[in-house]
């Protein structure tokens, strides 16, 4: 009897034991073994692993791509504005050995560098560096998490910048300041155009003075155009050369007409008559 008792102890504690020396290791891990405290210098693969019972530990380390967010951080940029960056930071392991033996918590460990490093980095950029070349702040933000990160076995695929947050007062700012760029934007293209139309407008007024009939050409277009909008009213400039024309012609107008009224034509017509001439007349 005392022997079947002694039997079952024995069979239980080897299915204990065939129990706590098989484990499954997942795809994405790898199993470092540690026998009596001493780190194996080979990993464990995916699949069923096999240790010896009492005298093995198994730490299972993934090798998946870990997403960490970097709390926002409050820093003064080296132009002295005060600002809020948050950032996010893609690792994974590359060493499972080192991973498990050099650091005690390579999580919490890389978060803290990423930390520091980002206040770092907000102290020597520009605020115009933050806002607009983020891809070279994000190369440096990286080579500088990596550093440390490559000591102990992890391998920073990548980092990048999320957001900036400015004061109220530095929005305002820089709104009135893009509002004054486009202000003056808006005058330069003015006065470029004003420049364009008048050195268009130079030489027409060389080629009507050349040509005096475009003048007159242009007025009758001046007037199509008035006239096509129906108003009452029609506005018709005077050209200075009819005045000229008609005061060329004027004189002769009032001979003729003195002519008409009292009968006789002026002294320097050919062939006319003195008054003198026409009294002593028969």
């Amino acid at each position: 009897m005392i022997v079947v008792w002694v039997l079952l102890a024995v069979g239980a504690l080897c299915l204990v034991g065939a129990a706590t020396s098989v484990r499954v290791v997942q795809e994405f891990e790898r199993g470092v073994v540690f026998r009596f405290g001493r780190v194996r210098p080979r990993t464990l693969g995916p699949g069923l692993a096999l240790l010896v019972p009492v005298a093995d530990h198994l730490h299972k380390v993934s090798l998946q791509v870990i997403t960490l967010p970097i709390p926002a951080q409050d820093g003064i940029t080296s132009d002295n504005v005060t600002v809020r960056v948050d950032a996010v930071v893609y690792y994974r392991v590359v060493d499972p050995v080192r991973v498990a033996v050099d650091v005690q918590d390579y999580g919490s460990a890389i978060l803290q560098v990423a930390q520091a490093s980002l206040r770092s980095i907000i102290g020597k950029s520009e605020l115009d560096d933050l806002l607009s070349n983020r891809e070279r702040l994000n190369q440096g933000l990286e080579l500088m998490i990596d550093n440390p990160a490559v000591g102990w076995g992890v391998h920073i695929d990548r980092v990048e910048i999320k957001d900036v947050v400015l004061p109220e007062s530095m929005k305002r700012s820089m709104s009135r300041q893009a509002e004054a760029e486009r202000e003056r934007r808006s005058r330069v293209i003015t006065a470029e155009g004003e420049l364009q139309a008048s050195k268009q407008l130079a030489e027409a007024a060389q080629v009507m003075a050349a040509n005096p009939a475009a003048l007159q050409l242009r007025l009758l277009q001046t007037v199509v155009e008035v006239a096509a909008e129906k108003n009452s009213t029609l506005v018709l400039p005077f050209p200075v050369e009819l005045l000229r024309f008609l005061e060329r012609s004027t004189p002769t107008n009032s001979a003729a007409k003195d002519t008409t009224r009292t009968g006789s034509a002026p002294a320097d017509v050919p062939g006319a008559m003195s008054d003198a001439e026409v009294a002593a007349a028969p």
